[in-house]
């Protein structure tokens, strides 16, 4: 009977862990499935190298979702479709960017959406749609498809500097590096001339400098000397334009008309010196 029961409390024991194992694994699964997602879409061009179902979504560098599916876009052959299922609230806006990114030169790779700007709307799409988000060149597709033209830029540098590195342009440098050096030789020879040349330079700078300085007086007295003929220019200029030129003038008829008057009175005399004493003699015959 002791068998028995022991076997009774086993088999009990054992129904009750199945049954909490169950409950576990209905709870976790509902909890799983009760989960809300919200789904987008974006388009790659090119090869979409290391994405696959399950590959890492990033937001702002942060884990939030998986790509659930890539195909091909039948409008364009270039492109691959790949559906990405997030969490819901990230706030993806219309300016957001989504782009493949690796985890360094040797890992996987991973879709990073960039957040965008605060001011701009989020990303929506009409009833029944999927919204889409922008894409763009990873950083490793940018540095291929830039690739040729860097290459192209090398070798057209690396021709230039072979033209610069020729023969005559090694030799013409070679003999003004000569030249050059002749020269700093000559002017270290005559080392001491220069600094006699520099030296009677900043001496001729002192002595005019303090020329500069005893003539500030004589201009200063030729600036008095120009106010003084401006001032007699406007003297004269009122002069011309008031009464005074009116009466002048005046001045000048009466003395022309004195000096005509002057003249026949020295006429008369020299004809008749007696007359301005005894008067006119020669009186003619007046009939009575």
């Amino acid at each position: 009977m002791e068998t028995k029961a022991n076997y009774v409390a086993v088999g009990t024991f054992v129904l009750v862990c199945m049954l909490g194992l169950v409950v576990t694994l209905l709870w976790f699964a509902g909890a799983q499935y009760s989960q809300e997602y919200v789904y987008y879409q974006t388009y790659f061009k090119g090869p979409v190298t290391g994405l696959g179902d399950g590959t890492v979504v990033r937001f702002n560098g942060i884990d939030v979702g998986r790509v659930t599916d890539l195909n091909f876009d039948p409008n364009d052959p270039q492109r691959v479709i790949a559906k990405l299922q997030l969490r819901p609230n990230l706030h993806i806006r219309e300016n957001s960017v989504a782009s493949i990114e690796s985890e360094g030169l040797t890992g996987g790779s991973y879709v990073e959406i960039s957040g965008g700007t605060k001011n701009s709307p989020e990303l929506t799409a009409p009833y029944g749609q999927i919204p889409v988000i922008k894409s763009a060149p990873s950083t490793l597709q940018q540095l291929e498809q830039s690739a040729p033209q860097l290459v192209a830029k090398l070798n057209g540098v690396a021709d230039r500097l072979n033209d610069v590195l020729s023969d005559k342009n090694r030799k013409s440098l070679s003999d003004i590096l000569g030249n050059l050096d002749t020269t700093t030789s000559a002017l270290a020879r005559r080392s001491g001339d220069i600094d006699a040349t520099l030296a009677n330079f900043s001496k001729a700078s002192k002595n005019l400098a303090q020329a500069s300085a005893q003539m500030t007086p004589m201009l200063a007295d030729a600036d008095k000397s120009v106010k003084s003929i401006g001032k007699l220019s406007a003297d004269a200029d009122t002069f011309v334009k008031g009464e005074a030129l009116g009466q002048f003038a005046d001045l000048l008829r009466e003395s022309r008309g004195l000096v005509a008057s002057l003249t026949r009175l020295s006429n008369e005399l020299d004809r008749q010196p007696t007359k301005l004493l005894f008067g006119d003699r020669y009186k003619g015959y007046t009939p009575k």
